[in-house]
């Protein structure tokens, strides 16, 4: 009889609400997921820094007179040799001339006299001593004003080359600062541009002072690449070599100053623009790493959603080393092969069901190559 009851009562629970639906279990967090791996990983050091010109010169004139000729455009590349004013060079040309014809007669005036030495040393007695000595004497005079001569028409040829203004270096033009017409003169302090080299091109930038012994290092070893990215980290501009590390610490700062070349073909690089730049010291041989974005803050520090083998989400509380090209060193808490949240974390909690979403691209496994630009913005910041 109890038997019978109690399945009487059972049946009537069950069919007490026949439209309620029985409890279902809870679905499956959609997330991405990103394998754990092990392999090579740069070692890089970010910085800020500004690009300065390899040389810089303000073209001024070296004589005086009226610009006849401007030969440049604002903004032309020029080589070194090309015209870019002409000052009128006729009074120039005028005073060499001159010294020539000074010169010419000097000539004719020591071989007169040479022609009478010649003669008052045949004579033997009949000439006196006095009177070769002196004749000697005349000669030597006048060969030595020749020399003068000489060093004059070489002075009024360089005035009148200055006359020509050419480009002492390769370099792109600035703007224009004075016009055809104008009367110019040495002492003045007006340029007539600037040039700026930009072929090759320097980026100073600065490095903590606790990164200075693996610079070195890097350095001894051999050439340092470095990265010169736009300042939102989202482009790289160049690539170029670490050439100079300052030889002393700012210790307002707690800073050193570094300095890298560029070749800058393309002139992606331009005097005074501010770049984010990245020093590559070395490679990590056999680092485990994660995406960037795997890697979660919570209170007691950092961690990263593990997934078993039943697709349960599981806090594992790691500790990272560097960050580069979008992939985090982990240096404990993870091992080569497993599986973690990559993204979608927001919605998992401790032993949460997940279930895979394929992203529309892969991440970057690999961190021998580069990461898509997003990912490297992430890099940065951290």
């Amino acid at each position: 009889m109890l038997a019978g009851a109690g399945g009487a009562y059972a049946w009537q629970r069950q069919h007490a609400h026949p439209d309620k639906p029985a409890a279902r279990a809870p679905a499956p967090v959609p997330v991405t997921l990103a394998r754990v791996e092990q392999g090579p990983l740069p070692k890089v050091l970010g910085g800020l820094g500004t690009v300065q010109a390899y040389n810089t010169v303000q073209v001024r004139t070296r004589v005086d007179g009226e610009i006849l000729k401007i030969g440049f455009r604002e903004g032309q590349v020029v080589r070194k040799g090309d015209l870019l004013a002409q000052i009128d060079p006729r009074p120039y040309q005028a005073a060499l001339d001159q010294a020539k014809a000074k010169k010419a007669q000097d000539e004719a005036n020591v071989k007169n006299a040479r022609a009478d030495l010649e003669r008052y040393t045949k004579l033997g007695d009949y000439a006196s001593r006095q009177q070769t000595d002196t004749q000697t004497a005349t000669v030597n005079q006048l060969t030595a004003q020749i020399a003068g001569d000489q060093a004059a028409i070489d002075n009024a040829a360089t005035q009148l080359s200055y006359a020509t203004i050419q480009a002492p270096i390769d370099g792109v033009t600035g703007f224009r600062l004075i016009d055809v017409g104008n009367i110019v003169n040495a002492a003045q302090q007006t340029a007539i541009v600037t040039i700026t080299q930009v072929e090759p091109i320097f980026v100073v930038y600065t490095a903590p002072e606790d990164q200075l012994g693996e610079v070195m290092r890097a350095l001894a070893a051999g050439p340092v690449p470095v990265e010169a990215w736009s300042s939102d980290g989202m482009t790289r501009l160049s690539t170029g070599r670490l050439d100079l590390v300052n030889n002393q610490v700012d210790v307002a700062t707690g800073t050193i100053r570094l300095k890298a070349s560029f070749a800058n073909k393309d002139h992606a690089l331009w005097p005074g623009a501010s770049v984010s730049t990245k020093t590559r010291t070395g490679t990590i041989p056999d680092a485990v790493t994660v995406p960037d974005d795997a890697v979660q803050h919570g209170p007691k520090g950092l961690y990263a959603f593990v997934v078993d083998d039943q697709n349960h989400a599981h806090m594992q509380p790691i500790t990272v080393g560097r960050s580069t090209d979008g992939r985090t060193q982990v240096t404990k808490g993870l091992s080569p092969g497993q599986s973690v949240v990559w993204r979608g974390q927001s919605r998992v909690q401790e032993g949460a069901l997940v279930a895979e979403a394929k992203p529309a691209d892969s991440p970057a496994h690999s961190a021998a190559h580069s990461a898509d630009n997003a990912a490297l913005a992430s890099s940065e910041a951290r």
